[in-house]
């Protein structure tokens, strides 16, 4: 009867410990658009990525989250194109399609922050989420060529440290991936 009762204390204990470490990781989704042909670029194509608007959630203003979001999305294609370009300023749609001809590139990459929560998780146990939109145009016939919804949440055992933008390297490699 002994025998019994460690193996069952072992094995609550196991699965304590297994939510405990699921709680900790970080959890993110890429959520392709299904009505849209995977496009193939190649590594001579040039990319203007737009600077997207700062995130927001309720009365919380994120100043320079629109720029980590637009960096970060550079940042993977910066290993497989010729050419990537940052815009300078926040642009509609329209005025950064003007821009990318201007400028002679060849896709827009235009990003859109949906929702952007920095909490301190580690004291308030709330996570830190980020919803973005990224949509890619082939500049000379203003055609979307893939958009994707990439979703993260940190896990609640962050220690400190941990940020919306940190959600985003992963996800974002993956949609790069998606493209070659």
């Amino acid at each position: 009867m002994r025998q019994i009762a460690n193996n069952i204390g072992f094995w609550l204990a196991l699965v304590w410990v297994g939510q405990l470490l699921t709680g900790c990781a970080d959890s993110h989704q890429v959520h392709l658009s299904p009505e849209l042909p995977s496009p193939r670029i190649q590594a001579g194509q040039s990319l203007y990525v737009a600077l997207a608007r700062d995130g927001a959630y309720g009365e919380h203003h994120y100043p320079g989250s629109g720029l980590m979001l637009s960096q970060a999305i550079a940042t993977p294609l910066l290993k497989r194109l010729t050419r990537v370009e940052l815009a300078r300023h926040t642009e509609n749609l329209n005025e950064a399609l003007s821009s990318a001809r201007k400028g002679g590139y060849d896709l827009l990459c235009y990003p859109q922050i949906l929702h952007w929560e920095d909490r301190a998780t580690e004291w308030s146990a709330r996570s830190d989420k980020v919803t973005v939109k990224l949509t890619l145009f082939e500049v000379a016939s203003a055609n979307a060529l893939r958009s994707a919804l990439i979703e993260g949440q940190s896990g609640l055992a962050t220690f400190g440290g941990d940020h919306p933008q940190d959600l985003l390297p992963a996800p974002l490699e993956a949609f790069t991936d998606s493209l070659f």
